[in-house]
């Protein structure tokens, strides 16, 4: 018996991180905060900007260092 041959998953795509890519993920996620208008938490933020958690995270990161962000409960909101 042929044993069936185990499913391809889809390469990741790759975070590029450099300070160009960090700055349009940090727009990205600014945008789609301001649109909710309310804390989000990462996994939100991604959905909701249509970019991976690893830019999510990466944008953060900018958006943090700026001090535009701030964090409760697991969720994040504009300063």
């Amino acid at each position: 018996a042929k044993k069936a041959a185990p499913a391809k998953k889809a390469a990741a795509k790759a975070v590029v991180v450099n300070a160009e890519n960090a700055g349009f993920k940090a727009g990205d996620v600014y945008q789609a905060l301001a649109a909710a208008e309310k804390a989000l938490t990462v996994k939100e933020i991604a959905k909701a900007a249509k970019i991976s958690e690893e830019e999510t995270l990466l944008g953060l990161g900018w958006l943090f260092k700026e001090g535009k962000l701030v964090a409760a409960d697991e969720k994040i909101t504009l300063a």
